[in-house]
């Protein structure tokens, strides 16, 4: 049996092809076709009721299905690192707490830092490295007293007690004696008559430590060895990490300026002249010691053009602000400018690493699948190249000698690719500051 959907159907199409033939005898009566049209009538209001139900329907389901999904599995939130406090007696910068942002700590003058001065937020939660705190500075913590000078603490002063033969603020000059009793007129320092006994109708002279009998027998004199002289020739051992001063029957070892004299006597040690209970820098400066000296820099984001601006998150930072949807050259400009400082020694032996860049990937974002290393600006004169390590990881190697006293910059350049589609790029600047000294 035909259905009467279908029948009436039928019934309009035989209408329409009688109105085409014209022929009179197959055609419908009046009454039969508005039959036929009221029955197709309500055969679309019946389908456009079920079809309405039908997507009332899904859209119920789909609401269902919506709430029982955010039930099981809700969106991670963002993962973050605890809160840091600046540590007493000093001062922190930065207020990011978000995966890959970093805190700087500094303290107040009169204290030293001890530990890291700068912590980064690791995907798993946690910081780079413990909170540092500040430790008062001690006035002789520093080892002023030169030459076996004892150090006694004052009053936000000092005061060094120093031994025999040794004077001044600091026991840097030697004091002033009077000739050794049986010296040698014209050179009382430097020579003096030797020790003499007669032995079986024979004399047998001899010196002090430190002096060598020179001269004809009945005419000889102690004359002073100098151990810099002898030490200095090429292919002996060094006596001193600096310089070697000859003394009376000994000799002693100087640093320069800016360095200080170990306990050994011999070795010198950098002054870090930025941990000292004096402000070494203007204020809106960052102190930084160099071998020697120190350094007051102020690193500078780069001035905003047109739809491209900078903002200084941490003293060492800067962070493109968001690009407009349309901008291109926006987006190929360096998403992040970061600025490093090294001090070296001169005539360090090639090739070692000295800055290391890497990249990571935010929670919940596909990380790049290629990055691109480069050198791109300063004035390094090919003295550092720039290189993968490992996948995500690129370094910059010193691959020839430096000589101090001078300062090279150095910009490195890392592209990020998802896809062999470019990402964003970051720019760290680095500047070396080679010390006169290959200590």
């Amino acid at each position: 049996m035909v259905p009467n959907s279908l029948r009436a159907l039928f019934l309009l199409l035989l209408l329409l092809a009688c109105r085409e033939s014209r022929a009179s005898q197959n055609c419908l009566s009046k009454q039969q076709l508005l039959s036929a049209i009221r029955q197709l009538q309500q055969l679309l209001k019946g389908q456009e009721t079920r079809f309405a139900e039908g997507i009332r329907h899904m859209k119920s389901r789909l609401a269902a299905l919506q709430s029982s999904v955010s039930r099981v599995a809700p969106d991670a939130p963002p993962v973050s690192c605890p809160a840091l406090n600046a540590p007493p007696d000093g001062k922190k910068f930065g207020s990011k707490y978000l995966v890959d942002h970093e805190v700087h700590f500094t303290c107040n003058p009169g204290f030293r830092l001890v530990g890291p001065s700068s912590v980064m937020c690791l995907p798993n939660g946690t910081w780079t490295g413990e909170q540092p705190r500040c430790r008062d500075i001690s006035e002789c913590s520093s080892q002023p007293c030169q030459n076996g000078g004892t150090c006694v603490e004052g009053v936000n002063q000092y005061r060094c007690i120093c031994p025999p033969g040794r004077t001044g603020s600091r026991c840097q000059h030697q004091a002033q004696t009077a000739a050794p009793e049986g010296s040698v007129a014209g050179d009382p320092a430097f020579s003096r008559a030797p020790r003499c006994a007669q032995v079986e109708r024979a004399q047998h002279c001899s010196c002090e430590a430190g002096f060598h009998l020179s001269g004809a027998a009945g005419d000889s004199v102690c004359q002073d060895v100098n151990e810099c002289e002898i030490y200095g020739q090429e292919g002996r051992p060094r006596l001193c990490m600096h310089a070697c001063v000859n003394t009376p029957g000994s000799y002693r070892c100087t640093c320069p300026s800016g360095y200080r004299t170990l306990a050994d006597g011999k070795s010198c040690e950098d002054v870090d002249e930025c941990m000292g209970p004096q402000h070494m820098c203007p204020q809106g400066t960052t102190c930084i010691n160099t071998g020697g000296g120190f350094q007051c820099v102020s690193p500078e984001c780069p001035e905003g053009s047109g739809n491209v601006s900078y903002v200084k998150t941490s003293p060492f930072q800067c962070e493109r602000n968001p690009c407009p949807m349309d901008s291109r050259s926006c987006r190929h400009l360096p998403k992040t400018i970061s600025f490093h400082y090294l001090s070296l020694p001169s005539n360090l032996k090639p090739p070692i690493t000295l800055f290391r860049m890497a990249t990571a990937s935010a929670p919940g974002r596909a990380g790049p699948n290629s990055l691109r290393f480069g050198i791109v600006g300063g004035n390094s004169r090919g003295h550092f190249v720039m290189q993968r390590s490992d996948r995500q990881t690129g370094e910059l190697i010193l691959v020839q000698t430096l000589q101090g006293p001078q300062t090279l910059e150095v910009d490195v350049d890392m592209s990020e690719y998802l896809d062999r589609s470019f990402q964003a790029n970051h720019v760290s600047k680095v500047t070396v500051f080679v010390s006169p000294y290959d200590f």
